[in-house]
């Protein structure tokens, strides 16, 4: 009876939980509903065929780029072996460290028309003006695609990269046995069985792609998220961006489905795979040389090249930049970073083990719902959550004017309090899923020693599940810590009045076109987002065949 009531309580506040961070969709679905007037429309007749057109040569392109950079990368360095694959082997990854729109802001600085680059062609060939030579322009739809396939490839690399290490070596073989070459072998059984992971790969950049917002705004390209914040805070129509919020989650929604499906198809290969080591090929020659080359290109100019152009940047204009007002935007950032990553991962904490304990399904399906504000764009999460507490504000204003005479202002909305729960909204799936996994890898008979022993539910988490899932908490907090960090539209369009994040101040910079200036901020975040990258790749050597072969082979008894 005592365990019923305690599960009870649990499934209680894993439902309420869940329900509370559902609030901003079934706010986006009320306001849009209540539109006295058709918007639908009108945005159909103005603006949506744009908002469509850009979208699809967006999601070609960027679907395209990380396709041919993650695929054909991932098998280098997993099926081949040529001079520096190792040093390429964690260098691939480093592009992740860069958001979109701070690759965007040094390409615009470095290849704009008064640039660098297109000085110095001018200085070479004589030229005077734009009218005496054609220069692919940076600020447009294939700009774009190209700025966010440098930094999202990693992603189909990381899956690809796992995929191809994770096949039977003994298929290869037998398809060497039976005179395929290496080309074959890539078209017709590496590929197809990889197939899953990629589509996981490139469906995550693509939900990547259509949650931008920096890069789009930055380079004047009209989709769903800069029209949301247009709608918003220029014509102040809210059930227009509602139900342009509302459309772009159907797009989003198609790309969910198909990365679940595929992550489960991946799931159910790798159970049945055998994982052993592949014999690599070794390159020579000209293919020796390509190989590095190839893979070298990405890393250049998705990592080093504005990482470089940043730091010298930065050398240059430190004494002309306000250092207070730097080290203040960076407090901003790390109080909200580090208050949002500890609560998230204490909420996940909380929600995952409510789930664990509870025999109920739609308690299970309540929490995992929680994963679905990762897929939210910024912008979507920011109008979902001002909204509601708004209207909160607005009535409770009201009421106080009526009974007091007293006007109690704005009580949470322009508020930190806010800007955390968006966060929370958008990032908590992140701390969910890494708990979640922390907690598959202990085993109910400690549950079961725990409670023989009289402890309760809330003991038993707190003594047993807890010091085991510290290393778990640890990584769920720096992923959100860091994906905090580097947000631009939910922190733009939620911030209180007179404060700024390093990342709003950085986009404040490169709006004025002080580019140079916005270095220091930019650097900063690049640093920071280097950590996840940095553990990431620790996490994958530790993965690979061959390490968990030699951990197994130092498992094993050594004879005397």
């Amino acid at each position: 009876m005592r365990s019923s009531a305690h599960s009870g309580g649990w499934n209680f506040f894993t439902l309420a939980l869940a329900l509370l961070f559902a609030l901003p969709f079934f706010s986006l679905i009320f306001t849009a509903a209540s539109a006295e007037e058709n918007v639908w429309v009108h945005l159909l007749s103005t603006v949506m065929p744009g908002y469509l057109k850009n979208t699809f040569w967006l999601m070609l392109g960027v679907g395209s780029g990380t396709l041919l950079l993650g695929v054909s990368t991932g098998w280098l360095i997993s099926m081949t072996d040529f001079p520096g694959r190792r040093i390429m082997e964690w260098a691939l990854l480093l592009p992740l460290a860069f958001p979109g729109y701070i690759i965007a802001m040094v390409y615009v600085e470095l290849l704009e028309y008064s640039g660098p680059v297109q000085t110095q062609l001018r200085l070479w060939f004589g030229w005077h003006n734009f009218r005496d030579y054609w220069f692919p322009p940076v600020a447009s739809v294939g700009g774009a695609v190209t700025m966010l396939s440098l930094v999202l490839y990693p992603y189909v690399y990381l899956l690809a990269r796992t995929a191809f290490l994770q096949q039977p070596a003994t298929l290869i073989e037998a398809s060497r046995m039976l005179g395929k070459s290496s080309k074959n072998n890539f078209f017709h059984v590496s590929l197809p069985l990889a197939r899953p992971a990629i589509v996981v790969g490139v469906s995550l950049a693509m939900m990547e792609t259509l949650a931008d917002f920096g890069t789009m705004q930055l380079f004047a390209v009209q989709t769903f998220t800069t029209g949301i914040y247009h709608t918003w805070f220029g014509a102040y129509n809210a059930p227009g961006a509602a139900q342009l919020a509302l459309s772009l989650l159907m797009f989003i929604s198609v790309f969910v489905f198909l990365e679940r499906y595929s992550r489960k198809q991946q799931r159910s290969h790798t159970q049945n795979s055998i994982q052993t080591q592949h014999p690599r090929n070794p390159l020579s020659g000209i293919k020796a040389v390509a190989a590095p080359l190839f893979c070298l290109f990405p890393v250049v100019f998705g990592f080093a090249l504005p990482a470089g152009l940043l730091i010298q940047w930065a050398a240059n204009s430190w004494r002309e930049v306000m250092l207070e007002r730097f080290f203040s935007d960076a407090g901003n950032s790390l109080i909200l970073a580090g208050l949002t990553a500890v609560l998230a991962v204490l909420l996940g904490v909380l929600m995952v083990y409510g789930s664990r304990i509870s025999k109920r399904r739609r308690i299970h399906w309540a929490a995992r719902s929680v994963s679905l504000g990762y897929t939210f764009p910024g912008p979507v999460v920011a109008l979902g959550v001002l909204l509601p507490f708004a209207w909160f504000d607005r009535t409770i204003d009201a009421w106080m004017q009526g009974t007091f005479g007293i006007s109690s202002g704005y009580l949470l909305s322009g508020t930190l309090f806010i800007l955390v729960f968006a966060y929370l909204v958008r990032f908590l799936a992140l701390a969910y899923g890494t708990v979640e996994s922390g907690f598959g890898r202990i085993t109910s008979e400690m549950e079961d020693a725990s409670r023989s022993l009289g402890k309760n539910t809330w003991q038993t988490l707190k003594r047993v599940h807890v010091p085991l899932l510290r290393g778990s908490m640890l990584t769920a907090g720096l992923l959100v810590f860091v994906d905090v960090m580097k947000e631009l539209p939910a922190t733009l369009m939620l911030q209180p009045f007179n404060f700024s994040t390093l990342a709003t101040r950085a986009y404040g910079y490169a709006t004025e076109e002080l580019l140079r200036e916005a270095s220091l901020w930019c650097l900063t975040i690049v640093v920071v987002g280097l950590f996840p990258v940095v553990f990431l790749n620790r996490q994958l050597r530790e993965s690979t065949p061959q390490n968990l072969q030699d951990k197994d082979h130092d498992r094993m008894p050594q004879p005397r």
